[in-house]
Order: structure tokens, then sequence, then C-alpha cells
């Protein structure tokens, strides 16, 4: 099925979505009916005879977490903790919320961590497959614009769904675009998502300016998820960092939140000694 396009195979085909509404284009791409997952149906006929969520977890989960996206002159910055919650219940210490795409693009996600992990599977696919029959990449816009549309029909569902798309191409340079699982898509210079999100924006609007040094934003980044995580029980752990520039994404090493907020209590306690030294 994932090759019958390419190979230009003439069986059973599904419904014609015309790709010049995502790039000035006269190709077109098959959408494969299964995007849809019978969520239709689910909430018409089938939703009086659906066992409720309720009857698998006895309790609701919450959702929270920190990641965010910025511009800037040396490029495009990405960030994001690593704890996945469940409710008061921290499920995992180390998860990945900033995935690569391909050598240009990266996308932070938060929400339900396993409807993200599918969409972004999806997403990596569907790009594939439109590289390989045009012979080029699908602009960042474009991605955007055709992930918005394969996420439309889930609206009002439980999916939940929201990746930043933070990357470079030809047509637009440094891109960052937003998109969640209504359809919404939003693009501009600087997104924080998730239950840290306003402690982040707090930072991030005090520091960030156009004209910060590689080494500045970085560090602008780090203090934005740690002051998040200081304040927000739902994100913590560690910071995965990503910078993306023409040349394509680079990664920097994990670090521990932990050993951050050692080093802030250290410098605090030197400057109150000082403070109290004169």
């Amino acid at each position: 099925m994932a090759l019958e396009d390419i190979c230009r195979f003439k069986g059973r085909h599904h419904k014609w979505f015309p790709f010049s509404s995502l790039e000035d284009t006269h190709t077109s791409l098959y959408m494969m009916d299964y995007f849809n997952l019978r969520w239709r149906a689910l909430r018409t006929s089938e939703k009086n005879n659906a066992i409720p969520l309720d009857f698998f977890m006895p309790f609701p989960l919450s959702h929270g977490t920190t990641t965010l996206g910025f511009i800037f002159q040396g490029g495009v910055i990405a960030a994001a903790d690593t704890r996945a919650s469940a409710g008061g219940l921290v499920a995992c210490p180390a998860v990945h919320k900033i995935t690569p795409i391909h050598s240009h693009l990266v996308v932070t996600s938060s929400g339900s961590g396993a409807d993200c992990m599918l969409w972004e599977r999806i997403l990596i696919r569907e790009i594939r497959l439109y590289q390989l029959r045009h012979r080029r990449r699908l602009s960042i816009r474009g991605t955007a614009k055709l992930l918005s549309f394969m996420l439309h029909p889930f609206k009002g569902t439980e999916v939940c769904v929201a990746l930043t798309l933070c990357g470079w191409d030809k047509e637009a340079g440094d891109c960052l675009i937003y998109v969640c699982s209504d359809g919404a898509r939003l693009q501009g210079d600087i997104f924080s998502v998730g239950s840290g999100s306003p402690y982040a924006y707090g930072v991030l609007d005090g520091g960030l300016k156009w004209s910060l040094s590689k080494d500045e934003a970085i560090s602008l980044a780090r203090e934005a998820v740690f002051r998040a995580t200081h304040r927000d029980a739902y994100s913590g752990n560690n910071v995965d960092l990503f910078h993306i520039t023409a040349q394509g994404w680079s990664q920097r090493k994990r670090e521990d939140l932990k050993e951050e907020y050692y080093r802030d209590m250290e410098r605090r306690n030197k400057g109150l000694f000082y403070a109290l030294k004169n």
C-alpha cells in the first residue's frame, strides 16, 4: 500500500486529495481512508454502543509538559523537558518530546503521548512518500497544511495532539508553525506549549531578541525550560535542545535539570553572601 502510488499500480484507490491546495503545483496526493480511523462512525451510529473511557481508567488523567521554539538571527531553537506525566504520576522521566522529521525539520510534541507518536510517524511517512513521488521535499508550510488537514476530522474527539514544526527550507527560510488536533495552524516567531508554557513565556518575553548569539539563545531556552519545570509539577527531569539552521539540525547533549537547580542555588547563595559582605 505504501509504495502503490509510486509504482503506479492501478488497484483500488481512495479519495483524491489535491496537493495544489498545499503548494503551487498541479500534482495531487492520494489520502488514505484510514486517516479518519472510523471516528465519524464512532461519533454517530456506534457512539451509543461504545465502551466508556472510565471503564478502562476510573479517574481522569491530566497531561502536562513544557515545549518551546523561537527564531533568532542564528536559526531556530527547539527545547522541551522530558517528563511524561499521568495526573500526579510521573509515568516516565526520560521521554523524547522533540522528534526529527527530516534533516531540516523537527517537531515538539505535547498532548497525549500515544497520539503524538502516531501522528509524527504518519507525518514522517507522508513527507517521505511525497519526496519519492515528486523528487523534492515538501515545504514546511506545506507540511503544516497537510498535517492540519489530516487532523481536522478529529476535532471534538478524544485525540489530543499539539505539534510545533521548527525548521528551515529554501522557500521560507527559518520557519516555526504550530498545529493542533482541531486543525488550527498558526505561524509565528515564538511558541511555547504545555502546562509549563506560561512560565516559559515569562522568561522568553523578557530575554528574546533577534540579535542573540547562538550561545545566548541556547542559554535562554535552557533557562525558560528550567524555570517552567521549577514551577510546574507536570514538567521536569531533563531538557532536550535542538538548533536548526540551513545546514540542518543539531542536538545538544541532554542536560539534567537537577544540576541546573543546584547551580542556580549556588549562584543565589553567592550573591547573597557578597551582598551581606558589602
